[in-house]
């Protein structure tokens, strides 16, 4: 029987900055769902992902955006690939080409945000409410240039769609309830990944600032955006219980069988994160940098904040 994990084995869980290790666990969880697994189309569409993340891919300038950030990417490709190993050993056992299904919209779902040379502007958050459509025609130029399966895009586009989070999940169209299934998973991901992130609190620093250069949302400032969270939380829950199928929940199934307990540390990390949102918005605006220190996050977003 294994041992009950320790607090650094849990919090090591949302350390996800090393792109590296993040993909050594990807290949991990992988082979243990399917051991003879031909990484070859999505270790080429990672290493490209990456690439294009720090200004290596032609024609292209490094990703800039401060939220939405190659940690991002990398946290929700984890949280995905532990999901569908949850959904995998809970007994709906997954294919290879809905392995790699998933894993590829993961990696594409926010590389709209990407800007070709000689085209940039801002940080490229400027294109939040059209992120999704524009990762999409990056996705679609991508399988064609490199002649990959063009049955594959196709699905991936859905999948794409569910990550736009004002998009209704239940309008976007797929081939089928599998189809719909596989599309869960990788909304669910974006979704929890985020949220469930350490230092997910300070990063909503950043968020603000996309969210100003790009117009988007209604917020006074960084504590209004702070303080309507736990609305977009319980809209949130609402989404994930209802049109996500509550899919969230097969994650216990892959912590019983890689630690040993059925808690779902996502959702407890998520939990524990509002918890202590409803502090922070407690107290006055003035104090809430010195409440959310982790990363040197708050002290770079006041610089920019005042600086814009």
């Amino acid at each position: 029987m294994k041992n009950t994990p320790t607090q650094a084995q849990i919090n090591e869980l949302f350390d996800n900055e090393d792109q590296q290790v993040v993909w050594a666990k990807v290949n991990d969880l992988i082979r243990r769902m399917s051991p003879d697994y031909d990484f070859t189309l999505i270790q080429l569409v990672y290493q490209d992902v990456m690439r294009l993340f720090h200004g290596d891919y032609p024609g292209y300038s490094p990703i800039k955006t401060l939220y939405h950030d190659l940690p991002h990417t990398l946290e929700v490709l984890l949280c995905g690939v532990r999901l569908m190993h949850g959904v995998h050993v809970s007994g709906d056992r997954l294919t290879d080409e809905e392995i790699s299904l998933i894993v590829i919209a993961i990696l594409m779902h926010d590389v709209g945000y990407a800007q070709r040379k000689g085209e940039e502007s801002g940080t490229g958050a400027q294109h939040t409410q059209t992120h999704v459509q524009r990762g999409i025609e990056f996705m679609l130029e991508y399988f064609f240039s490199h002649k990959l399966p063009e049955r594959i895009p196709v699905a991936v586009t859905a999948m794409m769609l569910g990550t736009e989070h004002n998009r209704p999940f239940a309008q976007i169209c797929f081939s089928d309830e599998r189809s719909r299934m596989l599309g869960r998973i990788v909304a669910t991901a974006d979704i929890t990944g985020q949220m469930a992130d350490r230092i997910y609190l300070e990063k909503l620093l950043f968020l603000y600032l996309e969210f100003k250069e790009a117009n988007f949302g209604s917020y006074e400032n960084t504590y209004d955006l702070l303080r309507q969270t736990n609305r977009f939380y319980e809209t949130t829950r609402e989404k994930l219980d209802g049109a996500l199928g509550g899919i969230y929940k097969k994650l216990e199934y892959h912590f019983r069988e890689t630690m040993g307990v059925g808690n779902n540390y996502y959702l407890e990390s998520i939990e524990k994160n509002m918890a202590y949102l409803a502090k922070v918005v407690a107290h006055d605006e003035e104090e809430l940098y010195g409440m959310l220190k982790r990363h040197g996050v708050a002290e770079m977003s006041r610089r920019l904040t005042a600086s814009v």
